[in-house]
C-alpha cells in the first residue's frame, strides 16, 4: 500500500512537471496591455476570463491585426486563436467616436463551419464585451428561425458570427441587414469550412461583400475614411483549398504560427511586389514534398498519443473496457469518443444508457446493479434537433465527469474545458482530420491523451500519420482487461491466447448482445449502425483505400462489434433482396432489348430481300 501511494505521488509530481513544461512553452513573457490593447480590455481578459498572460500565438497575432494587415494564422488547436482575433476587433470598436451604435449595422463578420463553434465564439465574445455593452454581439446559423434572425439584424449587430449557408441567405434576402460599415471578415477554421463543401458559398460571400476602402460621404459611416477592409484567415492545417481561399480573400498577408525556417520549408508566399506575381493576388504554395512536423500539423506537444490494436469482433468490448478503466482511474474527467456515422453514435448512446453491470446473476443481486459506466453520457451529431444539439453541447461543457459520443461535428474548433482523453473509435481518414479530433484535448497547455482504435488490417495507417510527424505508442489493452473481476463462475485463464478468448471479453460481449436483443428498437439501431458503418468504410479516398479495404473485412466480426449475433446476410436481408431484385430486373431488361434488336435486324434483312 505504501509503495502504491509513493508511486502515485511520483506520477502526480511528474504530471505537474510535464503540465508546467507544456504551459511554459505555450505562453509569452508579456502582458495583454503591452501588446497595445486597451487597458479595460486587458483587465477584462485577466480578471473575468482568467488569462494571466497571452499565448505565443496571441502575442504574435494581436499587434499585427491591430496594425490593419491581412493575416493568415496557422497554429495548433487550443492555442487561443479566438481571443487572438476578437480582442483587436473590440479594441478598435470601443475607441470609435461617436460610439458604435446598433443602427450602424455590422462592423465585423466571423464565419465558422459549424453551429456549435458559432455558439462557442458567441459565448466568448459576450464575456469579452462585459465592459463594452454598447457593442452588440450576435449570430446567425442553420437550424434557427430566420424570422427571429431577421429581426435581430434589423435592430443591428456590431459583431456577427455566422455559418456560411445562413450568412449567404441573409446577404441575398434580408434587406435590413446593414453592412456598409463592414471592416473585418474573419474565416475561422478555414480548412473545415472548405472541406464541408462551402467553397462556392464563400466565393459568393466575398463577391457580395466586396473589398477595398470605405467610401467617403455615406450616411452613418463611422469607420475612419480610407481605412482598408481587413481579412483574417485561421486554420490548424494548410492545404490547397486553404491556398485558394487565401488567394481570393487576403492581400499581402502576414503569416502567424510558423517560424521563418518552417515557412521556407512548407510554404512559399508570392506578394504583389514579387516579379512572378500578376500584381493582384497573393498565392500560398504548399510544398507537399516536405514532411511537416507534428507541430506544423497542429498537434499539442504535451499530448500523449497511443493506439490500441484490436480485432474487429472485440472492438466494442475493448471500447467499453477502456472507458470503464478511464473513469475508474480518475473519476472527475471528461472523455470524447469519435464515430464515423450518426447511426453509430445513436446505437452506442442507447447501448450505454441500457447496459447494467454485473449482468444477470440471480435475483439476490438485482438491487446491486448499476449502469456499466458511472458517468453522464451525451451525444452530438448533425441530424439532431437544434435544441438537443445546443443542450448536449452546453451541458457537457459544464459537467465535471461526462462522456460525449460524437461525429466529426465536434472535431473542429470546439473548446470543451477539461477534456482529458479523446478516443477515435473509427479512423478519421485524412491525417488532418486526426489532428482536429485530438485537438479537443491538451488545450492551452493542459495535459491530455489521445487513443486511436485500429484493426490488425489497418495498422499501416500509423505510417500515414508518421509522415505528418504524429508518432503513437501502443496501449496496453490486455493489462487493462486483466484488472477487471470476472463475473459468475468463469475461470481466470493464466495465459490468454487471443483477445477474443479473454474471460472478461466473452462475459461482456454476452451482456452486450443480451441488451441488443432485449427489444426490437435496440436491434434496429444496431442493424442501421452496421449498414452505415460498412458503407462509410468503403468510402475512404485516395491512398487510404489501400489501407481501409472493405473486402478484407470479416463482416461477421463487424456485426459482432455492433453486438449482433446474426451474420451480415441476415442483418442486411431486405437490402440484399432489393439488390438481387434490381440485378434480376436489369438482366431481364437487357435480354428484352437484345431480343428487340435481333427482331428489328431480321425484319430489315427480310425487307431487303423483298426489294
Amino acid at each position: 500500500m505504501m509503495k502504491r501511494t509513493q508511486q502515485s505521488a511520483r506520477e502526480s509530481k511528474q504530471e505537474a512537471k510535464d503540465g508546467s513544461k507544456g504551459k511554459s512553452g505555450l505562453f509569452a513573457s508579456c502582458s495583454f496591455s503591452s501588446l497595445g490593447l486597451d487597458p479595460k480590455l486587458s483587465d477584462q481578459l485577466q480578471e473575468r476570463m482568467g488569462f494571466e498572460a497571452p499565448t505565443l500565438v496571441q502575442a504574435q497575432a494581436i499587434p499585427v491585426i491591430l496594425s490593419g494587415r491581412d493575416v493568415l494564422v496557422n497554429a495548433a488547436t487550443g492555442t487561443g486563436k479566438t481571443i487572438a482575433y476578437l480582442a483587436p476587433l473590440i479594441h478598435h470598436l470601443q475607441g470609435y467616436s461617436p460610439k458604435v451604435d446598433r443602427s450602424h449595422g455590422t462592423f465585423a463578420l466571423v464565419i465558422v463551419p459549424t453551429r456549435e463553434l458559432c455558439l462557442q465564439v458567441y459565448e466568448t465574445l459576450e464575456k469579452l464585451l462585459h465592459r463594452f455593452h454598447w457593442i452588440v454581439p450576435g449570430y446567425v446559423m442553420g437550424g434557427e428561425k430566420k424570422a427571429k434572425e431577421k429581426a435581430r439584424l434589423r435592430k443591428g449587430i456590431s459583431i456577427l458570427i455566422a455559418t456560411p449557408g445562413r450568412l449567404l441567405d441573409h446577404l441575398k434576402n434580408t434587406a435590413s441587414f446593414v453592412h456598409k460599415n463592414l471592416r473585418w471578415v474573419i474565416f475561422d477554421e478555414a480548412d473545415c469550412i472548405l472541406e464541408l463543401g462551402y467553397g462556392k458559398e464563400i466565393e459568393q460571400i466575398i463577391k457580395l461583400l466586396g473589398s477595398g476602402q470605405n467610401e467617403e460621404g455615406e450616411e452613418d459611416n463611422i469607420v475612419p475614411k480610407g481605412v482598408q477592409k481587413q481579412n483574417l484567415l485561421l486554420s490548424a492545417t494548410l492545404n490547397e483549398k486553404v491556398n485558394h481561399l487565401a488567394k481570393l480573400s487576403l492581400d499581402d498577408p502576414v503569416m502567424i504560427g510558423l517560424d521563418n525556417s518552417k515557412l521556407q520549408q512548407n510554404l512559399s508566399v508570392e506578394s504583389p511586389a514579387s516579379p512572378n506575381s500578376d500584381g493582384d493576388d497573393m498565392v500560398i504554395h504548399v510544398n507537399k514534398s516536405v514532411n511537416p512536423s507534428s507541430e506544423d500539423y497542429g498537434i499539442p506537444s504535451q499530448l500523449v498519443q497511443k493506439y490500441v490494436r484490436v480485432p474487429c469482433g472485440a472492438r466494442l468490448v475493448a471500447l467499453l473496457s477502456v472507458l470503464k478503466n478511464l473513469f475508474e482511474r480518475e473519476a472527475s474527467q471528461k472523455v470524447v469518443v469519435f464515430f464515423s456515422t450518426r447511426d453509430a453514435v445513436d446505437f452506442h448512446y442507447s447501448l450505454l444508457s441500457e447496459l447494467q453491470w454485473p449482468p444477470n446473476s440471480g435475483k439476490e443481486e438485482e438491487g446491486t446493479k448499476q449502469l456499466f459506466l458511472k458517468c453522464k453520457t451525451f451525444r452530438l451529431h448533425g441530424s439532431m434537433e437544434q435544441e438537443d444539439r445546443r443542450s448536449a453541447f452546453g451541458t457537457f461543457k459544464t459537467e465535471k465527469q461526462a462522456l460525449l459520443l460524437s461525429t466529426d461535428v465536434a472535431a473542429r474548433g470546439l473548446d470543451f474545458p477539461k477534456v482529458r482523453c479523446i478516443i477515435q473509435y473509427d479512423c478519421p481518414g485524412e491525417a488532418t482530420e486526426y489532428v482536429h479530433r485530438v485537438g479537443r484535448t491538451a488545450r492551452i497547455g493542459e495535459k491530455g491523451e489521445a487513443l486511436l482504435f485500429l484493426q490488425p488490417i489497418e495498422i499501416d495507417y500509423l505510417k500515414e500519420l508518421k509522415k505528418h510527424g504524429a508518432s503513437l505508442t501502443e496501449y496496453p489493452l490486455l493489462k487493462v482487461l486483466d484488472k477487471f473481476p470476472i463475473p459468475g463462475n468463469m475461470p481466470r485463464i493464466k495465459k490468454v491466447i487471443s483477445l477474443e478468448s479473454h474471460p472478461w471479453v466473452i462475459s461482456l460481449q454476452r451482456a452486450l448482445e443480451s441488451v441488443t436483443y432485449s427489444e426490437p428498437k435496440m436491434k434496429n439501431l444496431a442493424k442501421n449502425a452496421f449498414v452505415s458503418w460498412v458503407r462509410g468504410y468503403a468510402a475512404h479516398k485516395g491512398e487510404l483505400k489501400s489501407i481501409f479495404v472493405v473486402k478484407k473485412l470479416h463482416l461477421g466480426h463487424v456485426a459482432k462489434s455492433f453486438a449482433l449475433r446474426e451474420q451480415p446476410s441476415l442483418v442486411g436481408k431486405s437490402h440484399h433482396k432489393e439488390s438481387m431484385k434490381r440485378k434480376r430486373d436489369e438482366r431481364q431488361k437487357g435480354q428484352q432489348a437484345k431480343k428487340r434488336k435481333n427482331m428489328s435486324g431480321s425484319g430489315g434483312r427480310s425487307t431487303q430481300k423483298t426489294r
